[in-house]
């Protein structure tokens, strides 16, 4: 018996059960859609028989056309590779040249004030440069100070990102508005003490407790947004830096927005281009660079402060109106999120559009390429280079459990390579 939608029931008969069943089971049947292409286009059959049913991939030849496809309109977890997306959806609202500003004031009380705008890359040369430029910008003045205020208002706060455990792994590090070495301390034991394993930064002492409850004698630690932890880290050592280009505090490190009736003193443009920032995030593949620059794509767009959701609409709105789609689903920008999808054939138009900037990508012998991981995924998007015909774009997305991408890469260029 079989309920009906009006909470009755009907009988089925014996011959239906069958017919039904075997519909179902056809269900599950039904063929992988697998086009291969073959003779001068090459023979794509050992990497289609590598492929499973929760697999995608294609490959183009240089004009556009394509040579090989396995479940391309199949929405699958990119990982990593949607990087890729988020790089390019930037350069589109920000432009490759954009530069970060950290934005530096003063108030009538003798504060100095310091209000983040998202920039990725506050490593500690940079803060120790930024502090020669507040010197030299006041020269002639004294640099004596209250307080150090902290605003880091222009990022909402807390960010959650989807896929982000609160761990001390460097690609769980948080997203926020003022943020230096990508909210991690790096340490190691020294004659029976705790020091800096980087000797261009310090080991604050406010790390201290947390270093010793990792207990390791050599590694890192991700900084938090628990009671502000990312921010009053920054604050410190920002305050570090400043005290070492001669500059005095006789107060404390507090969080509070700059208010309109504070000077403006110096507004510090990062020395390295969003085009620098995404290549660095691509041969990391750094998470927090890419949540950074989500999120501060997001505000530009829409208004500080920033949040994962003008990001995201900032790149659905992109995909839509100039790459021609619209099923992406994104959670977050880095990749980290199994909430994330896209289809191989809407990998590839994302290719096409940043073949431009395909120099960002890492390279190794004819391929330029982004890899993606999560567990039980794998994923490989990029290009191999033809010296005579140019550029092949290719999309590999394994959601298959326990599938390893060399051998699939490796039938890949084989077949590129062999093409008449």
């Amino acid at each position: 018996m079989v309920a009906r939608s009006d909470g009755g029931h009907r009988l089925i008969r014996p011959a239906t059960v069958c017919t039904l069943a075997c519909f179902m089971l056809s269900l599950f049947c039904l063929p992988i859609l697998t086009v291969r292409a073959s003779g001068a286009n090459g023979d794509f059959s050992k990497m289609a028989a590598l492929l499973g049913a929760r697999d995608a991939a294609l490959a183009a030849s240089p004009d556009g056309a394509v040579l090989f496809a396995h479940n391309p309109d199949a929405a699958r977890i990119p990982a990593s590779t949607i990087k890729i997306l988020t790089a390019l959806a930037a350069f589109h609202y920000l432009t490759t040249d954009f530069r970060f500003t950290t934005e530096f004031f003063m108030d009538d009380q003798a504060n100095l004030k310091i209000k983040g705008q998202g920039d990725p890359l506050l490593i500690s040369e940079v803060v120790s440069d930024m502090a020669a430029a507040l010197a030299a910008e006041l020269k002639g003045t004294k640099h004596r100070f209250n307080h150090l205020f902290l605003d880091n208002t222009y990022f909402s706060a807390p960010i959650t990102v989807p896929g982000v455990s609160n761990s001390s792994e460097p690609y769980d590090a948080p997203s926020g508005a003022l943020c230096v070495n990508f909210n991690t301390v790096n340490f190691m034991m020294e004659n029976g003490a705790f020091v800096s394993a980087e000797p261009q930064t310090p080991l604050l002492s406010m790390v201290l407790p947390e270093i010793k409850a990792a207990g390791l004698a050599k590694g890192r630690i991700t900084l938090s947004h628990e009671q502000d932890e990312i921010t009053y880290y920054s604050g410190r050592l920002f305050r570090y830096f400043l005290e070492e280009a001669g500059f005095e505090f006789s107060g404390r490190v507090i969080i509070a927005p700059v208010s309109a009736s504070d000077h403006a003193v110096l507004a510090y443009r990062s020395k390295f281009t969003l085009a620098q920032i995404v290549a660095r995030m691509l041969e990391y593949s750094n998470n927090f660079i890419a949540n950074q620059v989500f999120i501060a794509m997001g505000a530009h767009q829409y208004g500080a402060p920033g949040t994962l959701d003008k990001g995201v609409r900032a790149v659905q709105a992109y995909a839509r109106s100039d790459l021609g789609f619209d099923k992406v689903v994104i959670a977050e920008g880095s990749g980290i999120s199994r909430a994330n999808r896209i289809t191989a054939r809407d990998m590839l138009t994302v290719l096409t559009a940043f073949e431009p900037h395909h120099g960002l990508m890492k390279k190794k012998d004819r391929l330029f390429f982004k890899t993606g991981h999560l567990k039980g995924i794998r994923t490989q998007v990029g290009f191999y280079r033809d010296p005579e015909r140019g550029r092949y774009p290719y999309v590999i997305l394994l959601n298959t459990p326990g599938k390893s991408m060399h051998p699939v890469t490796r039938e890949l260029v084989r077949t590129l390579e062999s093409i008449d």
